[in-house]
């Protein structure tokens, strides 16, 4: 009996290490890269407007807009920029008004500058998949 589970254990223990190469590759060919998927937009066109996009002194891209939310339980905001080689991408979303009042005629003032982006040339202001406003920069050099 001593020898039947002692063999059991064995044949187990082999069985598990094929799975774990197995499991490795199925991993490595899942890791492919996925594709990005479009965030949904809360606004309409005409509820943002006034995009702007320069460079800092210190070589980094200040994006700045305004965005209308009539609610004011909620607060317009810029997402954290997305880089990738030389361009740059914001997108307004929403978030959960931590203070007490809206904005001015509830016209929400965003901006952003997106760090480390001496070498961005290119800056889009997207909402939903759409493009709102299209910058060209020098980079900074």
């Amino acid at each position: 009996m001593r020898n039947l589970l002692l063999a059991a254990a064995l044949a187990g223990g082999l069985a598990a290490c094929g799975q774990s190469t197995d499991e490795s590759a199925n991993q490595a060919a899942s890791a492919a890269p996925a594709k990005k998927k479009i965030p949904y937009c809360f606004f309409q066109d005409q509820e943002m407007k006034g995009w702007s996009a320069k460079r800092g002194k210190d070589g980094n891209i200040i994006v700045k807009g305004k965005v209308y939310r009539e609610d004011s339980r909620y607060q317009a905001i810029l997402d954290p920029a997305e880089v990738s080689g030389t361009k740059a991408e914001v997108s307004p979303n929403l978030q959960q008004n931590p203070g007490t009042y809206g904005a001015p005629g509830d016209w929400w003032d965003v901006s952003q500058t997106i760090s480390n982006s001496a070498a961005v040339d290119t800056v889009d202001v997207t909402c939903g998949g759409k493009v709102l406003a299209d910058f060209k920069l020098k980079p900074k050099g």
